[in-house]
């Protein structure tokens, strides 16, 4: 007769190939032999968390830590699902008490910093990122995390010191970062894969973060400067978890949503307010939609663009003759600069020169405080143009 111990080594050899379906049924076998199995609750955790379902991943997890409480493994995994749930004060204890139990666990060090560099302490992230680093030298990721954390305590020579550090494939995520801090050309965008990872973290949190301590308006705003405007089909831009869907649904036909961010998407599909939801770069998808949009609204998503003119002939391209475009902008003196909180801030008056020329003539321009950020407003202006 087949043991559960026998299922599980299987289960594990599955897994390692990539075969997770497979892996999980030879698990859940195991765990129906020996229930309570620690290791079979462990590991269906870890599948559950790689195949994006948290609330399964966090059950198994919690199981495995409450049957074997010191087991840094569990502790680990617990906690990078903690972590990646949004339950940050949870995580950084789960992973606080893994690297007490294994201190050369260089993930858990890392996904600690991590942790705490999201939760507000970068001070605090810096030390088990250090360590991170010296255990694995030659990794990119605990060096970018790193080069993050010195940037928020305001440490610019150590995140530059650790950012040149990086190589591979973060190398353009770390150059952006370099750029930010002055050390580095301004691009003309943010890294793609920089924008779907920073979102991809902040999805679970987003909307408690933004409605509260950040004080989010710029969807309301923007929507307050169509109140005219007949419903129609409508596109919103980097429509992340819905919040910008909310206040644009009345003014649609038809919405649907385009953002980079998995994570992102599956928050705003939960809402029920979208009729398609696109996974992709509005840079690559609006030129292949020519014509099809009444209204295309970009509520905080050209701040991660530093050339603005292949988005507005996009835009300009995806509307219809006589469509709407609606967008706000954070605002700054020089044409284009590359904040401290990695966002471009664009002049008014040139960002509206590059709109004029891609099509889109100005309707209506208002200035705003978008949002507050470390307890500074955040100035802004809303544009409504047409095609």
């Amino acid at each position: 007769m087949t043991t559960a111990e026998e299922l599980l080594q299987r289960g594990i050899s599955r897994h390692r190939e990539g075969r997770l379906d497979e892996a999980v049924s030879l698990y859940r076998r195991a765990l129906r032999l020996a229930p309570h199995h620690p290791d079979a609750e462990n590991l269906l955790g870890v599948a559950a968390r790689q195949k994006g379902d948290l609330p399964s991943a966090l059950a198994h997890a919690a199981r495995a830590v409450a049957s074997v409480p010191d087991s840094p493994l569990f502790l680990a995994n617990q906690g990078a699902t903690l972590a990646e749930a949004g339950r940050l004060a949870e995580a950084i204890a789960a992973l606080s008490r893994a690297v007490t139990l294994n201190p050369q666990d260089a993930i858990s060090l890392r996904n600690l910093g991590q942790a705490l560099t999201a939760a507000g302490q970068p001070e605090a992230a810096l030390a088990p990122l250090d360590a991170a680093t010296r255990l694995h030298p030659d990794a990119p990721e605990p060096w970018l995390a790193l080069a993050h954390a010195a940037r928020e305590a305001n440490k610019p020579d150590l995140a530059r010191a650790a950012a040149l550090r990086v190589r591979g494939r973060l190398a353009e995520q770390a150059g952006f970062l370099l750029a930010a801090l002055g050390a580095a050309p301004i691009p003309d965008r943010a890294p793609a894969a920089y924008v779907r990872d920073l979102f991809d973290a902040f999805a679970p949190r987003f909307d408690a973060e933004l409605e509260g301590a950040l004080a989010y308006r710029t969807p309301a705003l923007l929507a307050a400067l169509i109140t005219d405007l007949p419903p129609g089909r409508t596109l919103d831009l980097g429509c992340g978890t819905g919040l910008s869907g909310l206040a644009l649904k009345p003014h649609a036909t038809r919405l649907e949503g385009l953002d980079l961010s998995p994570r992102m998407l599956a928050e705003a599909r939960a809402r029920n307010l979208y009729a398609a939801l696109h996974e992709a770069d509005l840079l690559d998808f609006l030129p292949k939609h020519p014509a099809r949009y009444d209204l295309i609204a970009a509520a905080d998503v050209l701040n991660y663009l530093g050339d603005l003119t292949p988005a507005f002939t996009a835009i300009a391209t995806a509307l219809k003759p006589g469509g709407t475009a609606l967008f706000s902008l954070e605002t700054g003196t020089e044409p284009v600069a590359l904040g401290e909180g990695m966002r471009f801030r664009h002049n008014p008056d040139h960002a509206l020169t590059l709109a004029a020329q891609a099509g889109l003539t100005l309707v209506r321009r208002e200035d705003a405080v978008l949002r507050q950020e470390k307890g500074q407003p955040v100035n802004g202006i809303l544009i409504r143009a047409h095609r």
